[in-house]
């Protein structure tokens, strides 16, 4: 059996990825970088190991780079929404649900395979969520579990 292969992308579709396999785990982020990176409330991300990721964008599309100190955002020159991020510590990539392809019916390719299971930083949060998915101050199992 193959591996899935994923696509994402920039808003304008300028800036291009894809991922291959499963993510190394997917959650709801509300840490403040997120939500100023963003201008959300909260983000949904997943995280793929660098060899289960590449960029598809043609060479003569650079996107803007932002060094953050524990994280580096690509952003689109054009769009200038964020494809994807490269954390400094684990050298893993951050993804954004919200980037990744859709079906004719707008719904994120595969979603029971990527969709969180956890909200993360929730302490920094600016909204309340009511679902059933545990709440974790930071980290998942290296935070305090608050919901």
């Amino acid at each position: 059996m193959s591996a899935i292969i994923r696509k994402g992308s920039c808003v304008c579709g300028l800036v291009s990825y894809s991922i291959q396999g499963q993510p190394l785990f997917s959650v709801y982020c509300h840490c403040t970088k997120c939500q100023r990176a963003d201008g959300a409330a909260f983000v949904s991300t997943m995280h793929y190991s660098s060899p289960a990721f590449s960029w598809t964008y043609s060479a003569d599309v650079e996107p803007l780079v932002e060094d953050l100190d524990d994280m580096v955002l690509y952003r689109c020159k054009k769009c200038r929404s964020c494809a994807a991020a490269h954390m400094s510590a684990s050298k893993n990539w951050a993804l954004r649900g919200t980037q990744l392809a859709r079906d004719e019916g707008g719904k994120i390719v595969d979603w029971e395979g990527v969709k969180p299971t956890d909200h993360i930083f929730y302490g920094t949060r600016v909204v309340d969520v009511a679902d059933d998915l545990p709440k974790w101050e930071g980290f998942v199992g290296r935070s305090t579990r608050l919901g």
